[in-house]
């Protein structure tokens, strides 16, 4: 054997740069699903299941170019459960004369397959991944000699490196972001009709695995009755298609709103076909602009879908390699809670949350203000371990890679980081959630109130997160508003909310009646 090509689980790329010199004659491609993988956080069903399924049909549609496949399935004999014990057989079985791989998505696993080759004295290659539209070292570059990092800046950079929305040298429509003009909630008449997202029927290969997951990790969380996510490039456009034709045009607007047992909305729903890289983000904004080109979509829709694509994902990974190993360890608030238990299972009084979490159980899946504004919000202002926190959502969503999962969770969602990833934390009382949403007119906590037997968790939480960071947020200027109105509240005021949050935390970070 000459070359010994490693693919990861979420490096399923038609193209990837692994291939690119490839010679199915000489080569191996050599692929694994390793029970670690799901197992190192106890993952979602689906999140495993989705995983699994689109490895394998990765693996038919390798065959079908040639390839020889070298692949090891979950429930082999006398597995390792691990990738680095597997690769260290095949490479002692074939001895090839070089490991090519693209580089990992996690720093774990990164380790993990250089120690094992190291071990080996076999010679490794790691390719540039191709797959992004900038690369670590560009993030390095951009971030060397500035003070901090601002994701606004990046974005305006990528716009203009690669021509996305563009006028000449001005950006399309004379502003840079138009995400003032995406913050509407529904109102009293809510979202009216939402289309379907495409259906992505399991075929014998999703449903031998959906048997398997169910078998191999029962006490997982979360269900696999609703499967429905692309585990194909070819499902994966369509997904991407449907979304360009029926809710792009009415995503900008609505895009940070909730609604009572509506998980899905407009959302794109291809998260997870781009972490996986069934989708290039390229063709997507390539896909979007040309709809607003076409006059299909709004420039406001349209600019805020792409900023998800080329700002925050591209902006997200380079935080994560700049900042890595040490990065997981950060906790700049110094949060210290238990995560809830109600987190695993939906069971709580609080609407929001229960909505948020229950559809989480179910599919896999929350839209970015669910994730920030419910679950991530009440962690935060609880107080909760960031660490539990990152655990929870790497574990819990179908979409989940530790690039990008966590400098959104630990930076932008719990502000441990220590402004690395957002400038300011994002707190705020109930009266958010009533305001972007129907949750409220469900639950029996009153948002105005911060104390008081009916008083939002989330409001008593907010004004004991200002008292007990006061110190540390003084210097921040995007809290000045914040820490003003806190300093109007009168002291006696103040101790009925620390000892009304304590009780909270005593409880489990349930509310007490």
């Amino acid at each position: 054997m000459r070359h010994l090509i490693v693919i990861l689980g979420d490096q399923l790329d038609h193209e990837s740069p692994a291939l690119t010199d490839a010679d199915p004659k000489q080569d191996r491609i050599w692929m694994a699903e390793a029970s670690e993988e799901s197992t190192h956080v106890p993952s979602h069903k689906q999140r495993i299941a989705l995983f699994l399924s689109a490895m394998r049909h990765h693996r038919e549609w390798l065959e079908k170019q040639g390839y020889h496949v070298d692949y090891t399935q979950l429930d082999a004999p006398d597995h390792s459960g691990t990738l680095s014990g597997e690769l260290t057989k095949t490479i002692e079985k074939h001895c090839p004369a070089k490991v090519i791989m693209v580089e990992p998505g996690e720093w774990r696993v990164r380790k993990s397959l250089e120690g094992c080759c190291a071990r080996l004295g076999t010679d490794l290659e790691i390719r540039t991944d191709t797959h992004f539209l900038s690369t670590v070292d560009d993030f390095r570059k951009h971030a060397e000699g500035r003070k901090s990092l601002r994701m606004e800046y990046f974005y305006r950079e990528m716009r203009k490196r690669h021509g996305v929305l563009m006028d000449g040298n001005q950006p399309e429509g004379g502003d840079w972001n138009y995400d003032k003009e995406n913050r509407k909630s529904f109102g009293k008449a809510g979202p009216g009709e939402i289309p379907t997202p495409t259906e992505s029927r399991p075929d014998t290969i999703t449903e031998e695995v959906v048997e398997l997951v169910k078998k191999t990790f029962p006490d997982h969380p979360g269900s696999l009755e609703s499967f429905n996510w692309p585990v194909t490039r070819r499902s994966a456009l369509a997904q991407l298609r449907s979304f360009i034709e029926e809710r792009l045009p009415n995503f900008g607007d609505h895009q940070d709103a909730m609604w009572t047992d509506e998980p899905f909305l407009n959302h794109s729903l291809i998260s997870s076909s781009l972490n996986l890289k069934l989708l290039h983000p390229r063709e997507v904004i390539e896909a979007a602009e040309s709809a607003y080109r076409d006059g299909k979509t709004p420039l406001a829709a349209t600019e805020g879908f792409i900023r998800q694509i080329l700002g925050w994902r591209e902006y997200v990974r380079g935080i994560y390699w700049l900042h890595m190993p040490d990065y997981i360890e950060r906790n700049a608030l110094d949060a210290g809670e238990s995560l809830p238990d109600f987190y695993w299972d939906g069971n709580t009084e609080m609407n929001c949350l229960r909505q948020a979490i229950g559809q989480t159980l179910e599919h896999g899946y929350a839209h970015h203000i669910q994730r920030l504004m419910v679950t991530g919000l009440y962690a935060m202002l609880l107080g909760v371990d960031p660490r539990k926190v990152h655990e929870w959502y790497l574990c819990i969503y179908v979409d989940a890679v530790e690039w990008v999962e966590l400098p959104n969770t630990l930076g932008m969602s719990q502000f441990a980081d220590g402004a690395a990833m957002a400038s300011k934390p994002y707190c705020a009382t109930g009266k958010y959630i009533q305001r972007m949403s129907n949750y409220c007119s469900g639950c029996r906590f009153d948002p105005a109130k911060r104390t008081g037997d009916d008083a939002c968790p989330f409001t008593t939480l907010y004004w004991d997160f200002l008292i007990r960071n006061e110190s540390r947020l003084q210097g921040n200027q995007r809290m000045t508003m914040q820490l003003r109105n806190l300093e109007r509240i009168d002291s006696e005021t103040k101790e009925e909310i620390s000892d009304a949050a304590d009780r909270i935390r005593k409880n489990g970070g349930c509310p007490t009646s």
